[in-house]
């Protein structure tokens, strides 16, 4: 490897600490998909994202990995609605029904967050076609960080 190419691995692998500019808002991946954050509010948040060819299947289905990433995106926004800021949680189950492909237009998730106890949150959301129709049921639970500022990661 090369000096030019080492520095730019350096730059393009992680870990990376992402500055958002508000608590709520998307990061660099929602931001790679194109979602849009319409409402955040009261443990609840509603997202939108643009079938685009590049979120594509082979068959030319919208692919269900960036569905189900717009379903858990409007949950953490849910969630971020009611958490103080800088808050660290994570995802650490979900589970996925599929219901109706998605050939064009634009997919709308609505979510909902309800702290469980001090560590655990329940999300839901539902995830409709242009036509208002249900394509995904998405279901999750999500662990606020003990001492809730995670450490930075080693370097290796």
């Amino acid at each position: 490897m090369t000096d030019l190419s080492e520095a730019i691995a350096s730059e393009t692998t992680g870990p990376h600490n992402v500055n958002l500019n508000e608590w709520i808002s998307c990061a660099p991946f929602e931001m790679l998909l194109n979602m849009e954050i319409i409402i955040a509010k009261n443990a609840k948040a509603t997202l939108s994202m643009p079938f685009c060819y590049d979120y594509a299947q082979g068959a030319g289905l919208m692919h269900g990995g960036a569905i189900v990433s717009l379903a858990d995106t409007a949950v953490v926004m849910a969630i971020k609605s009611i958490l103080p800021p800088q808050t660290h949680f994570a995802t650490i189950s979900l589970n996925s029904n599929f219901l109706y492909p998605v050939k064009k237009g634009i997919i709308t998730a609505r979510a909902e967050a309800k702290i469980e106890d001090e560590k655990t949150i329940q999300g839901t959301a539902t995830v409709f076609n242009d036509d208002e129709k249900p394509v995904l049921e998405f279901n999750s639970v999500f662990k606020i960080a003990r001492d809730r500022q995670i450490k930075t990661m080693p370097q290796y």
